[in-house]
């Protein structure tokens, strides 16, 4: 269901990908033709107001091309250059665009295959299920990117080259218990905690609906020094689906349910110093959304503006259904 939103379209120049009229699945590289439609409301309220602890900035409703959508993970690797991952294994890369400091598009959107551990396209769907996606930074750099995958779980790096993801897959060692999982709702969530976290460099990994002895979400943390068991309290109804450390190194995780209405979500903030082995995260609910504004909101990116002010990037996985849509909705962080 759409909403009755103001908007108009912007149209992204590139290049589709046919082969004898069918849209196929690129294994390569390829520019492809995104469009965009502003949303200028959220809770019926203009740009600029305050909902619940953010500030609503605006959004877009995104289109494409058949192979365009699935979008689980999203990570940013300068203030507007964005890599995303798709659950049929896919890389989706570009920049954004803006009007007036309002986010209208995107431009130079560029498709790859995640490649495996040998370089070449993942083989099978059971493969490809990439879900969280996260910036690893060398010397202040973006240098990598760190991803994880469910059905056939695991995690892996890969290089970061002008901006895009590049070369063969490089395996992260994780607990065994993690990778026997052969679920689509193992590991959903990974993070690397920002260097102002008492956990600095950890990775953290959020099991989507892997419940522990109390009813909770097992989760992990990887790290020399913290490294361990944890879990995130549940909230009935909700499934967390990713997460991101904030500049401070607050940790934010996103989560997503389903009610009479549609698609429910909701963002939890947790303090820097709750985050650590044996934890139990409780957090506080700072964002939540129902029905017509949101949809099957799966991916979180944080990024840091020229004026100094954080921003939350929310992107939905449309399943490749064409009754759902790929949101992006961006909030501002007051604090």
């Amino acid at each position: 269901m759409k909403n009755p939103l103001n908007t108009r379209l912007i149209h992204l120049a590139a290049i589709a990908v046919f082969a004898f009229g069918v849209v196929v699945t690129p294994t390569r590289a390829v520019p492809v033709q995104i469009t965009s439609e502003i949303i200028e409301q959220y809770q019926s309220r203009p740009i600029g107001e305050k909902i619940g602890d953010l500030i609503w900035r605006g959004g877009i409703v995104l289109a494409g091309p058949e192979n365009f959508g699935g979008i689980s993970g999203l990570t940013f690797i300068s203030q507007d250059q964005w890599i995303a991952i798709t659950d049929r294994g896919q890389f989706i890369s570009g920049s954004l665009i803006f009007e007036r400091g309002q986010i209208i598009g995107f431009n130079d959107v560029e498709m790859a295959p995640i490649r495996n551990s040998s370089g070449n396209p993942l083989p099978e769907n059971y493969s490809r299920d990439a879900e969280a996606i996260d910036t690893i930074y060398r010397n202040g750099r973006a240098a990598a990117i760190r991803v994880s995958f469910e059905n056939l779980t695991r995690v892996a790096d890969f290089d970061v080259r002008a901006g895009r993801p590049v070369g063969a897959a490089r395996e992260v060692v994780i607990p065994d218990w993690l990778s026997d999982l052969r679920t689509n709702k193992s590991l959903e969530s990974t993070c690397i905690a920002t260097d102002t976290s008492p956990i600095a460099g950890s990775t953290l990994l959020i099991t989507e609906d892997l419940r522990n002895k109390d009813n909770n979400h097992s989760a992990w943390l990887l790290g020399k020094r913290d490294k361990g068991e944890l879990s995130l309290e549940r909230h009935r109804g909700f499934n967390p689906t990713d997460c991101k450390f904030l500049p401070n190194g607050d940790l934010l995780i996103l989560e997503r349910g389903t009610n009479l209405f549609g698609f429910t979500m909701q963002i939890r903030r947790f303090e820097a110093q709750d985050v650590r082995p044996s934890a139990l995260l409780t957090g506080k609910v700072i964002l939540s959304g129902v029905g017509g504004d949101t949809d099957n909101m799966e991916a979180l990116g944080v990024r840091k503006i020229a004026d100094g002010s954080t921003r939350l990037m929310l992107m939905s996985d449309n399943n490749f259904n064409n009754w759902q849509r790929t949101l992006l909705l961006e909030f501002e962080l007051p604090d």
